[in-house]
């Protein structure tokens, strides 16, 4: 343990975050039964029918946090593990590839005896398996990647495989009242790969030998074929397939999906029926769309990772990925502002933090206790109202704002501002510019803007934002709004086009008092900002 993570250490034992909460869960399982090789092993699981998508990430982020948050309570040595399930058969062919009815001819194969579509590896599953590790290795992920096939095959799962065989009866026993009837009558944990096609079968076993490890069933010819469950000519039904992952591997914790309870609850019996017991684990809630639906990959209802990091940062991702896992929440591209200067908020508030409260604070998580120093101070959506009011799409016209704001504001020098400025511009582009919706200021309204421009041109050219927001705050106060949420409702919607905008005062002194003063004085002549 290093000597920053010594001296946070004591504070630990108390720290309410969850991660925390987690990881000192482990740590009393791991002192009744302390991991046998000595090292304490998380597991994160990937199907690689499709490539890596923000359920990936979010169960990695998370687990990575739980892992750091017991290297602060805890000596022991620990690993995660990315194991990818490439074993299994290729249910249907995917619509965004190339070639995809030559991928017909493979339906039920293992993905990685799958061709590539793509041509760049030796099979589907490792082209998407190279995908995720890309994908975890960009966001700096500390992991070892697995294989399904290459651990059946090499023989590493073959002493679990032959525990699978010896309780058969009795996992049949815990499994089949889980199942529909016409599920039960040709339900077997087994699933032999055919010797001729290659095919992972759904076939019944017809008779088991526990001396030879072997399994049989009929083929479409009514013939008796015999098959060993090791060595790669069987592969598991993917719940006695998860026991049996934790039971090889001897895996202490790892997290599910609310909708995989069940999934984790008949795995653990069947865990414990082999001799061995089940990891920690921690159910996390589903994503929700805008509509406060389940997300669905086949309905493609969702975000992708690759939309979200076109507007956001990876630091505000790994933050909706942190916040209130057991609550259910919305993932529309209208979360992602909130998340980027949440995080932006918290990073600045770090270095002012006590030990204890930096324990608490979401960027030591995403960070792993070292997060970066904080910049300029300016935030996404003041990037995004500034992109709005001049309306345009070129970074240096952003940055010809903030360089006269902040003079050692410079891309090479600030590179979190300058990925910011780039976000903003997407985001404007694309979601705030084709719904700006101007309007004209009415009588009462006019008052208070011809008001607001006398009161900023008393202003000295370099005030501050908190004197700038001072004076707008007291012009709604002195006019008839219902209340000053409507003023600045009002300002939003005649100076920027839209009901929601930044703190006045900060988006004020950024854009400059002479060009606000402009700008209100082209409203009230009369003009279209529109146009």
């Amino acid at each position: 343990m290093t000597g920053d993570l010594a001296r946070l250490s004591e504070f630990a034992e108390d720290a309410k975050a969850w991660p925390f909460k987690e990881a000192r869960d482990l740590v009393k399982r791991l002192e009744k039964r302390p991991p046998a090789n000595g090292t304490v092993l998380f597991e994160t699981g990937y199907g690689p029918s499709g490539l890596p998508h923000i359920g990936t990430f979010g169960e990695v982020a998370r687990t990575t946090m739980v892992r750091h948050a017991f290297s602060l309570l805890s000596d022991l040595p620990t690993r995660l593990v990315a194991f990818s399930d490439d074993m299994d058969g290729l249910r249907g062919v995917p619509d965004n590839i190339p070639g995809g009815e030559a991928m017909t001819a493979h339906l039920g194969k293992p993905l990685t005896s799958v061709p590539d579509p793509f041509g760049t590896h030796e099979s589907f599953g490792d082209h998407n398996n190279a995908r995720l590790c890309a994908f975890l290795d960009a966001f700096g992920f500390d992991y070892e990647f697995k294989s399904a096939t290459a651990a059946y095959r090499s023989g590493e799962f073959d002493g679990a495989l032959l525990d699978i065989l010896r309780n058969y009866e009795k996992i049949m026993a815990v499994t089949l009242p889980t199942l529909g009837a016409e599920r039960q009558a040709t339900y077997s944990p087994f699933l032999p790969l055919c010797p001729r096609t290659g095919r992972v079968l759904q076939v019944p076993i017809t008779a088991r030998d526990e001396d030879a490890g072997t399994v049989c069933y009929r083929d479409e010819n009514g013939k008796s074929v015999e098959v060993p469950v090791t060595g790669g000519h069987c592969k598991l039904q993917w719940k006695p397939d998860w026991a049996m992952r934790w039971h090889a591997l001897g895996v202490d914790y790892e997290m599910a999906g609310k909708d995989l309870i069940s999934s984790v609850e008949l795995s653990g019996k069947i865990c414990r029926i082999v001799g061995s017991t089940p990891p920690d684990g921690f159910i996390y809630e589903l994503f929700l769309d805008e509509n406060g639906e389940k997300i669905s990959k086949s309905r493609g209802n969702g975000l992708t990772i690759d939309e979200w990091l076109s507007y956001g940062t990876r630091e505000s991702l790994s933050l909706y990925m942190f916040a209130t896992p057991r609550r259910a929440k919305r993932l529309h591209f209208d979360v992602i502002p909130r998340h980027v200067d949440d995080y932006l908020s918290h990073l600045e508030k770090f270095p002012a933090l006590g030990p204890a409260e930096r324990l608490e604070s979401p960027v030591w998580h995403i960070h792993g206790a070292l997060p970066p120093t904080p910049e300029a101070g300016i935030g996404y959506a003041v990037l995004l109202n500034l992109a709005s009011v001049c309306n345009t799409e070129d970074p240096a016209v952003l940055w010809g704002f903030l360089t006269r704001y902040a003079p050692d504001a410079a891309p090479d020098s600030m590179p979190i501002l300058d990925e910011l400025v780039a976000l903003a511009i997407n985001y404007y582009r694309d979601f705030v510019k084709p719904n700006k919706r101007y309007r004209q200021p009415d009588a009462m309204e006019s008052g208070a803007l011809e008001e607001l421009i006398s009161a900023l041109e008393a202003l000295p050219g370099d005030a501050g934002a908190e004197a700038i927001q001072s004076e707008v705050y007291e012009i709604g106060k002195r006019h008839e709004f219902e209340n000053l949420r409507a003023w600045f409702k009002a300002l939003y919607e005649i100076l920027l086009g839209q009901e929601q905008g930044p703190r006045m005062g900060s988006f004020i002194a950024l854009y400059g008092i002479s060009e606000t003063v402009a700008l209100i004085r082209r409203v009230l002549g009369g003009e279209d900002l529109a146009a």
